[in-house]
């Protein structure tokens, strides 16, 4: 699920254009929120000296053009696209934003794709020039251009296998409760389907209640008159007169005694399913880490449902010799990890083409103003009149040695390189989300029997220490 959001960048007062851009470029290029900056793509740019490649780009289209404007000129255009929390990994997110500002401009505009990981949600921040490539053109924010941008966006989430929102409200609403019944739910709402859970079940007192929260995986805090709640993973306990009407303290006893009936706060959430078979819960650690009694029996019920469900997939799959599982699974794992560096190398491959196809359009733009500077002996004075054009021709010829480019390729021959590449790795990712999937199940299933195994290898050995220390 994504939502998207187009905010023209304008110069503004008290700013030059180089400013401005770099200050937004600077803003969605942070390694604290990009990975150090692997979740960071370009395109017909290098992310390095994109501000000022943008700002040579204008300079050239108000030459070529002459059409100058003043501070309400948008020099970039920055485009938002939130995804669900949990639903997509930061690398595929970045993927997504690439393909939908590519195709957003029609390749027409050069771009730089940075997605952050500094929230609970993946976000990407896309900015592209608002000058085309041929410096000829501005890009033209249509009248419903975040209504055009919003289809395109859920256009690829289908493509890709990704929910989207069906019929998103307009505005006014905050993004948890634009998501709905979607949105990770509070720590009080969780407590509040707790307790109508546990109210379901008729307890005949507040300890009973109480009891059936700590089965359910809650720990109950009593200080004095005030009973708090909490849970693993929880930063703070939650009172019952935090939870609001119908579960205090005094509504619950209310319920209890039979006084009055209890109405849920409002319909459970549906949860996403949880996957078909889940890891074996290790008890013992749990209980030596500090919990209680009550989650032990929550722990041994909830083994004997995940054994169950592990028996049902092996007899599925006819892996109920240890040793077909055992090929199986080293099967999976194998076919995930070809995939995951078929597409790796092909990434990689694919970010060499964009950065060399950049430079090599900007070290023939800069040529003969890098040629100039050459006769006039390296002056200081000409270089700070065009530091702009010299800094990206420097920094196409560096690119060229970093990657022992011994004789430039054509434009066309990179493009035709790169587009194979592109329509090798999407097959190749559909397969490869498939190859996870199945790797996951059969290593979680793998674990289980593996535990089930040493559990029956180490009980006998428990027994005769014990009849021997008799």
């Amino acid at each position: 699920m994504a939502t998207t959001r187009i905010i023209p960048l304008h110069a503004g007062k008290g700013r030059m254009v180089g400013k401005a851009i770099s200050d937004i470029i600077d803003y969605v290029k942070n390694p604290e929120k990009t990975d150090h900056g692997r979740l960071i793509t370009s395109y017909q740019c290098d992310s390095r000296v994109a501000d000022a490649q943008f700002l040579l780009d204008k300079q050239t289209y108000a030459a070529r053009t002459g059409r100058v404007r003043g501070a309400d000129d948008v020099i970039a255009y920055h485009l938002r696209q939130s995804f669900v929390p949990g639903e997509i990994t930061p690398e595929e997110a970045n993927r997504l934003g690439v393909e939908l500002a590519r195709r957003f401009t029609k390749g027409k505009h050069a771009f730089i794709v940075c997605t952050h990981i500094d929230k609970a949600h993946v976000h990407n921040h896309i900015i592209w020039n608002s000058t085309t490539l041929e410096c000829d053109r501005k890009f033209r924010n249509f009248w419903g251009s975040t209504r055009a941008v919003h289809r395109l966006s859920d256009t690829i989430c289908i493509e890709n296998g990704y929910s989207i929102v069906e019929a998103p409200k307009r505005r006014g609403q905050s993004y948890n409760k634009w998501l709905g019944d979607a949105a990770k739910p509070s720590h009080k709402e969780l407590l509040r389907q707790a307790i109508d859970r546990a109210l379901a079940q008729k307890p005949a007192s507040l300890e009973e209640l109480l009891c059936l929260l700590e089965q359910d995986g809650f720990t109950v805090h009593q200080r004095g008159k005030t009973i708090s709640i909490g849970a693993e993973g929880w930063g703070n306990n939650v009172r019952f007169d935090r939870l609001g009407d119908g579960y205090a303290l005094d509504d619950l006893l209310a319920v209890l005694s039979g006084q009055k009936e209890h109405t849920p706060r409002k319909k459970t959430a549906v949860q996403t399913a949880p996957p078909k078979v889940n890891l074996l819960v290790d008890i013992q650690a749990k209980l030596q880490a500090g919990k209680g009694a009550g989650y032990a029996r929550w722990a041994k019920v909830f083994n004997l449902k995940q054994m169950a469900q592990t028996l049902n997939y092996l007899s599925e799959h006819g892996l109920l010799d240890y040793a077909d599982l055992e090929t199986k699974t080293a099967e999976a794992t194998a076919r995930y990890h070809a995939l995951s560096d078929q597409i790796k190398a092909a990434e990689k491959r694919m970010a060499e083409i964009a950065v060399l196809r950049t430079h090599i359009v900007n070290y023939a733009k800069t040529r003969d103003t890098y040629v100039a500077y050459r006769k006039a002996g390296y002056s200081k004075k000409f270089r700070q009149e065009h530091e702009e054009e010299i800094l990206l021709h420097q920094a196409a010829k560096e690119a060229f040695n970093e990657l022992n480019v011994k004789k430039l390729p054509t434009i066309k021959e990179l493009q035709t390189e790169y587009a194979q590449l592109l329509a090798d790795k999407k097959k190749a990712y559909g397969e490869y989300r498939q190859a996870r999937t199945a790797m996951r199940e059969l290593l979680t299933v793998k674990n289980n029997v593996d535990r089930v195994m040493a559990m029956e290898q180490t009980e006998p050995q428990q027994k005769e220490k014990d009849h021997g220390q008799r």
